[in-house]
């Protein structure tokens, strides 16, 4: 039987960090452990719905395009100040991610079309090597 784990990262205040396999059952799972996140966390229906598509595409793209065998990918969720910011790390810095014209009858090509509408901001960090970080962030509605 070849059982894969996850690893939490423990950190300080409402943070969530996992790492997942680059395969389509780690994206799934990065999509699953964000709704129950976002859930425990309380944060509000129509960031949760956003978020939530949002990270199913970013985990997806790490999972196919930014995958390298036997190196995870990270989820990150990130609680700043009226600001949620989704973050997906990979091993394939040299990959940068562009949005690509998409066709009517391909079935992909719109991820990145998708995080430009539903994200208020989204861009790329390269690092550490060789990896990068595709992030997007919403903006909380205030109390």
């Amino acid at each position: 039987m070849n059982l894969k784990s996850t690893t939490q990262v423990p950190v300080p205040g409402h943070d969530f960090r996992v790492l997942l396999s680059p395969t389509p059952r780690g994206a799934r799972l990065a999509r699953l452990l964000a709704v129950e996140w976002m859930r425990d966390h309380e944060v509000p229906y129509g960031v949760t719905e956003a978020a939530t598509q949002l990270v199913a595409e970013l985990a997806t793209n790490a999972a196919t395009h930014g995958r390298v065998a036997g190196r995870s990918f990270r989820l990150a969720l990130l609680d700043r100040e009226g600001v949620l910011r989704i973050e997906v790390t990979d091993t394939r810095g040299e990959r940068l991610p562009r949005a690509q014209p998409a066709s009517s009858e391909g079935e992909s090509g719109r991820g990145l079309l998708l995080v430009e509408v539903l994200a208020d901001r989204w861009g790329v960090e390269l690092g550490p090597v060789p990896g990068k970080t595709v992030w997007a962030e919403l903006d909380l509605p205030r109390p």
